[in-house]
């Protein structure tokens, strides 16, 4: 079983100069998918084009980002809704709240993250979740979803432990990335409590590289150096994280029956 990078926005404009040579260097690593969350109604072209390019590799996702919700809220969950319309996707994402940026937003956030669980309920498909300065008042929501069939991985997790147990309790899963690898990101603390079971790897590409790569661009090959510092956090062979993991995100997205 190969390396999975679950979360990769690799249709960003930094990616475009030389993505022929970004996509070999994932398979010369052994990456067997690249999932791709969407952002909003921009980004859905250039996601679809590297989907018809690498068919099969690189995944599309479909939502509306925490990031991109405004005063066209509606105009833009009803492009969501009509592409879940017209094909299949294998999550719903990149979803989420984020408070960092814009607090002034929330309610709306809400109203769209409501949304689009319902979307992931309906379609049988897990969401994908953003969540920045927002714990509090996420873990609310997750709670009244989960027992409507919500299934979810949070994405570039970097809440508490306490969250972290809770999300897994609901069978939620955690997406870890580069910042374990950061000397005090307390990512791989977290890691070394919770074990392999709810984890899957990502790398948020072109965001949030790795060291020693932390503060220039990410590409999806970095994937591997995430599960080499999961692998040295708990004393496990490298093969065993990336055979784990993999297996987590293949039960998560269905990938097995993904065409």
């Amino acid at each position: 079983m190969g390396l999975i990078d679950t979360h990769c926005h690799i249709y960003a404009e930094r990616l475009s100069p030389d993505i022929s040579a970004v996509v070999q260097r994932a398979r010369d690593v052994g990456i067997e998918r690249i999932m791709m969350p969407n952002i909003d109604s921009s980004s859905i072209e250039s996601m679809l084009k590297l989907e018809e390019e690498y068919s099969g590799y690189c995944i599309p996702m479909m939502g509306l980002h925490p990031c991109s919700v405004g005063e066209d809220l509606q105009k833009e969950m009803e492009v969501v809704r009509e592409w879940f319309d017209r094909r299949d996707f294998v999550a719903v994402g990149e979803l989420g709240l984020d408070l960092y940026w814009d607090q002034s937003t929330l309610q709306d956030q809400i109203k769209a993250l409501e949304e689009q669980f319902e979307i992931a309920i309906e379609k049988g498909i897990p969401a994908v979740i953003h969540c920045r300065e927002a714990f509090d008042e996420l873990m609310p929501v997750l709670k009244r979803y989960q027992p409507k069939g919500l299934r979810a991985v949070l994405h570039c997790f970097t809440g508490t432990y306490e969250y972290a147990r809770e999300c897994i309790d609901m069978g939620f899963y955690l997406g870890i990335g580069g910042v374990v690898t950061f000397k005090n990101g307390g990512v791989k603390e977290l890691v070394e409590r919770l074990g392999l079971k709810n984890i899957v790897l990502e790398t948020d590409s072109p965001y949030l590289a790795p060291v020693p790569h932390r503060g220039k661009r990410n590409e999806p090959s970095y994937v591997h150096l995430v599960a080499s510092k999961i692998s040295d956090a708990l004393e496990l062979p490298l093969e065993e994280v990336i055979e784990q993991t993999g297996k987590n995100a293949k039960s998560l997205f269905n990938l097995n029956s993904w065409k």
